[in-house]
């Protein structure tokens, strides 16, 4: 018998990371992910780059705002962008030795973005065009202040900005 009844045998403890959510509507949802004190790929914490890129179809995120948090499930699919509160992309292995490249990406939806992104690749593999071609569909932005996922099928175009 255990200590608390009313608790589940496989309830699994997660960490909230707080982040803000655009949605392909248009409308921005501010509240956190619900993230693995252990990641499957590397020592440490699960990132929300992960959760994201992780199984298809719906996650869920807890809303703050008006009246008591409560969660709800987002599609994937629908999520344009997620602000990040700190630099999540800092922590990817290999960071200090991707090329970066300096680019404004334009999305179906919202302003054009301007920022950083950062190519894991050996040398001759390491260009913009090899970035646009990897699988996963939320790619990291960094931003003057601040660190954006963003959905790539959303992206309408991608180009090198000038500094």
């Amino acid at each position: 018998m255990t200590a608390h009844p009313e608790l589940s045998a496989f309830r699994v403890e997660k960490q909230r990371r707080p982040a803000t959510i655009t949605l392909s509507s248009g409308e921005s949802v501010e509240g956190s992910f619900f993230l693995s004190h252990a990641s499957a790929r590397h020592p440490g914490p699960e990132r929300v780059a992960e959760l994201m890129n992780g199984e298809p179809g719906f996650f869920p995120f807890e809303l703050r705002g008006a009246g008591a948090p409560r969660t709800v499930l987002l599609n994937r699919a629908e999520v344009l962008t997620v602000r990040l509160p700190d630099d999540e992309a800092r922590h990817e292995p290999g960071y200090d030795v991707a090329t970066p490249h300096l680019v404004a990406i334009g999305l179906s939806r919202g302003p054009r973005l301007m920022g950083e992104v950062r190519v894991y690749g050996p040398g001759g593999h390491d260009r913009l065009s090899d970035w646009t071609r990897d699988p996963e569909p939320f790619r990291y932005l960094e931003c003057a202040h601040e660190t954006l996922l963003v959905n790539m099928r959303h992206v309408i175009d991608v180009s090198e900005a000038l500094p």
